[in-house]
């Protein structure tokens, strides 16, 4: 194989992972017209037509399937090669992508990101906002950041963060109009603001635990969001009772723009952890991130199954 069938290979697994050639000419580098000439010549080379071309959208042809399942553990092993010999050089080199919702980025990977890319130079970290659960190998992500009650048993989860817990908050106006709720049921009468699920769509089931009892609530109200930005500022106007981490409205508890109440139903449930497939990440600058956001007070490391 030359090093023009390496390129054009290359093109082809980057147009059929991103599923559109303006994505993956910016993933490669290159201009769209270029990339959408070297799939043509690389079909027309082997003779199938591997990929199917709307105004829209890119999709793969069966023949374009059948290849790029062959083509993969190929890619795969050759990232596995490049990122072991990146790890004998004395200053870490490449690019790390991570997928973190937006408390966890801000709270806890942007405290760390300031220092450590002023200590590695070399190291390129992108950092994806979004509160859904994203496929890692199929959106090419190296790590993802989710609680860790949330992350799926195959992977590795290094923790990163305390427990956290609950808050249970609405502004002292609501409070005065509609009174505090004494017990989680107590819920139901009241106007919540309800949080939207980003990868079911679903709304957020409000869940309690006090002594060895466990509550499970269906809040209902005229708001709801898949954002707690937006569901804090709700609750600051008195739109409602909202669900948040407790550290997210901490600050306006303290200074009395929020009351909060019943937090003896409100137990601690394991923070942040960094997940990942233990088979793709054994770079040196993948390793070195990791030691820099392990939780050190209470470290927790989950391996999967062998």
């Amino acid at each position: 194989m030359n090093r023009d069938d390496l390129i054009d290979l290359n093109a082809f697994v980057a147009v059929a992972e991103e599923g559109s050639f303006t994505r993956a000419a910016t993933r490669l580098g290159t201009s769209q017209p270029a990339l959408s000439n070297t799939l043509r010549r690389l079909e027309a080379r082997l003779g199938v037509r591997l990929l199917t071309r709307t105004t829209r959208s890119v999709t793969l042809t069966p023949a374009g399937e059948e290849f790029l399942q062959g083509l993969k553990p190929a890619f795969d092993a050759i990232d596995l090669s490049l990122g072991a010999i990146g790890s004998l050089r004395k200053s870490p080199k490449g690019k790390i992508r991570i997928t973190a919702p937006r408390h966890a980025a801000v709270s806890l990977l942007w405290p760390m990101l300031g220092s450590f890319v002023k200590d590695y130079p070399d190291i390129e970290v992108d950092v994806n906002i979004d509160a859904a659960a994203r496929d890692l190998a199929g959106d090419r992500f190296d790590a993802g950041i989710r609680l860790g009650e949330l992350v799926a048993q195959n992977m590795v989860a290094v923790r990163i963060g305390p427990d956290l817990r609950l808050a249970i908050v609405a502004s002292p106006g609501y409070v005065a109009q509609h009174g505090v709720p004494a017990t989680p049921h107590d819920l139901v009468q009241h106007s919540c603001i309800n949080f939207r699920l980003p990868a079911s769509g679903e709304f957020y089931a409000w869940q309690f635990k006090r002594e060895e009892q466990d509550v499970k609530v269906r809040v209902s109200g005229q708001l709801s969001f898949n954002d707690p930005d937006m569901i804090l500022a709700a609750a600051l106007d008195g739109h409602g009772i909202a669900c948040l981490i407790e550290d997210h409205a901490q600050a306006m508890i303290r200074d009395g723009r929020l009351v909060r109440f019943l937090e003896d139903w409100c137990p601690l449930f394991p923070g942040y952890h960094i997940y990942y497939q233990t088979q793709k990440n054994n770079s040196a600058a993948f390793r070195i991130l990791i030691d820099r956001l392990r939780f050190r007070s209470r470290q927790s490391e989950r391996k999967p199954p062998q």
